[in-house]
């Protein structure tokens, strides 16, 4: 007998006849003689309609009636939903998050799960009950014993939690779409449900818009090793397995705040391209990769910065053993690159064969505007200075010396807690996939970013500790993050620029949190600009395989699709664009990946 978690969000139990078509589900999953535990929101547009009330009667309702009114939305369903499974024959009891002993941080309106005391459900579920829980909610770990609630995606990040703390077989989440996609079908008509795919490839789709799933409930998934599947409450149809390849067990004591990085990794085997004042136009980067690609050239990371006048700097890494072919390779092609351009615009070649990568990773650092300050500020606290920054949802990437290497290893070892500092290796295939994946898995597409662009801050150890430290105090995640490679002298002092994306709605609060600090570095203007659009292309079958960002950045160049940014991973490539071509580029990468199907599925609007 399998002990299953379900959860059913608000369009899944938005009528009675739902409800009911729910509780039959239920039923049956119960009948085949499994213990079932069921998760709930709130009716349909419940929320939206209590939230519309709070601000009726105030213009800024505070987070503690909030959470009072909101948690009343999944109580009814809970209750409606053991009714119709009582009216059916099964023996049914709901709870709220209160009831269950789902315990959180006491932070209303984004609370974090400490624990779930598992007691009363396992009694329940010995009693051949099915157990109806509502989502999104818990109670504080304070004397007080506050109802809180988690935030966004609140209800999957509950089923999720109770699949881990109950051992659960797995974790089945019913929504209106019948799985994950390759792109967002309503922007995307022929993309293709994916059958399976990787908690590490799911969160960072899901950190970039794709909302079937929230982000800490596969952070979840991926640190507890859950069986996910994301399935449509209307049919049968098999849907989409979040595979978790993590094996190694944690304690369920603080459960959503387990240490946020699990290994920091390097690489010695690294060294650095920079092509420096190459033309900013569309075409630009798809030419000089798809050379590289031509010689069977693997590139790890690939960084483009923000323009400067009419030219861009772009750097990637490839493996010492082939740097004088890359070099040559990249030589060969920037006068073409440079074309007509005037002399003083001439594209130069700089090879730096003495360089590392270490990196911090693990699924932990979702939401948590502090962790990538804080590496920065560890290796600016031994004096290493970062010449490249990579980041994504689960890893955090820093060029460096290779002479510091040994000693920002240790220095990280310790400022995480972390006793692993592995070798970076691929990620192994998906253990079911009968047949070999294309290198790109899904694309997602960004529109709710802003860049922020400082120029010229100071080239030394410390400035990035300082700038994004300054950021995590305001509560504000920083996503892509680039350094340029092109370094100029002011007043006797070397510096660079630095830009990065933030969430659009914080675009402003993170410029004024950083004037004062560049003020100081007496640095040039702060800019902002909230037309952009970050488009990524996300697989894990992208490592090793040479050619994949040169098919991408090609797919852009026919479209005459100019790229501000570039910024990669071991499984992610990121792209900043206008925000006017953004759609064109999702859907320009998807067909180049051959990512499309022979038949449409349909999704509801």
């Amino acid at each position: 007998m399998a002990l299953i978690v379900q959860k059913y969000g608000g369009t899944s139990v938005g009528s009675v006849d739902r409800i009911t078509a729910v509780a039959q589900r239920v039923s049956q999953t119960a009948q085949a003689g499994n213990s079932v535990v069921v998760v709930v929101s709130a009716m349909g547009k419940t929320t939206d309609g209590l939230v519309k009330l709070a601000y009726e009667i105030s213009s800024s309702p505070s987070r503690r009636e909030m959470d009072m009114l909101l948690s009343t939305g999944e109580q009814v369903s809970i209750a409606l939903l053991s009714m119709a499974l009582q009216e059916l024959g099964q023996p049914a009891i709901s709870l709220t998050g209160a009831q269950v002993g789902i315990v959180t941080e006491a932070e209303h309106s984004r609370a974090r799960i400490l624990r779930i005391e598992t007691d009363r459900i396992e009694r329940h579920l010995k009693q051949g009950k099915v157990v109806v829980v509502a989502g999104f909610q818990g109670i504080s770990s304070t004397e007080e014993l506050e109802i809180t609630t988690l935030g966004r995606g609140g209800s999957d990040t509950s089923a999720v939690a109770l699949a881990a703390a109950l051992g659960a077989s797995c974790c089945e989440i019913y929504t209106d779409v019948p799985g994950i996609f390759t792109a967002d079908p309503r922007i995307v008509p022929d993309a293709q449900l994916i059958s399976e795919i990787t908690c590490d490839e799911m969160l960072e789709l899901a950190s970039l818009g794709a909302k079937v799933l929230h982000p800490r409930s596969v952070e979840i998934a991926r640190n507890y090793g859950v069986p996910l599947v994301v399935r449509s409450s209307w049919s049968d149809d098999p849907g989409t397995w979040v595979v978790s390849q993590i094996s190694q067990k944690r304690a369920l004591s603080d459960l959503e705040l387990v240490r946020p990085v699990d290994a920091v990794e390097f690489d010695t085997d690294q060294a650095k391209v920079a092509l420096l004042r190459v033309p900013d136009r569309p075409g630009v980067a798809a030419r000089l990769f798809g050379e590289i690609a031509t010689q069977n050239l693997d590139v790890d990371l690939i960084i483009q910065s923000i323009h400067e006048s009419n030219t861009n700097d772009i750097a990637f890494t490839v493996s010492i053993g082939v740097l004088k072919k890359a070099e040559a390779v990249t030589s060969a092609i920037a006068p073409v690159l440079r074309g007509n351009s005037p002399k003083v615009d001439e594209a130069e070649v700089i090879v730096d064969g003495q360089i590392a990568k270490v990196s911090i990773a693990g699924a932990g650092m979702i939401g948590r505007p502090g962790v990538a300050a804080q590496m920065f500020a560890t290796l600016s606290s031994a004096g290493i200075n970062i010449q490249m920054i990579s980041t994504s949802e689960v890893k955090v990437s820093c060029v460096i010396d290779v002479s510091d290497c040994d000693r920002a290893i240790g220095i990280l070892c310790a400022a995480f807690d972390v006793n692993s500092s592995p070798v970076h290796s691929p990620t192994p295939p998906l253990p079911h996939s009968p047949t070999p994946h294309s290198p790109v898995r899904g694309v997602a597409l960004d529109l709710k970013q802003a860049r922020i662009a400082l120029r010229h801050v100071p080239d030394r150890p410390g400035t990035a500790a300082r700038l994004f430290q300054q950021l995590a105090k305001q509560n504000i995640s920083v996503d892509t993050i680039i350094q340029s490679q092109r370094c100029r002298i002011v007043d006797g002092t070397p510096r660079r620029d630095i830009a990065f994306t933030v969430v659009r709605g914080d675009a402003a609060a993170a410029k004024k949190t950083l004037e004062e600090v560049v003020s100081q570095w007496g640095c040039g203007e702060i800019v902002v600009d909230n037309a952009i659009a970050k488009v990524s292309a996300v697989g894990i079958g992208m490592e090793g395989q040479p050619g994949v960002a040169a098919r991408l950045f090609e797919a852009l160049a026919k479209h005459q699709i100019n790229i501000q940014m570039i910024a990669t991973s071991e499984i992610k490539i990121s792209c900043v664009v206008a925000e006017e071509q953004g759609v064109t580029a999702l859907q320009a990468i998807h067909n180049a990946f051959n990512l499309a199907g022979t038949h449409k599925i349909q999704v509801p609007a």
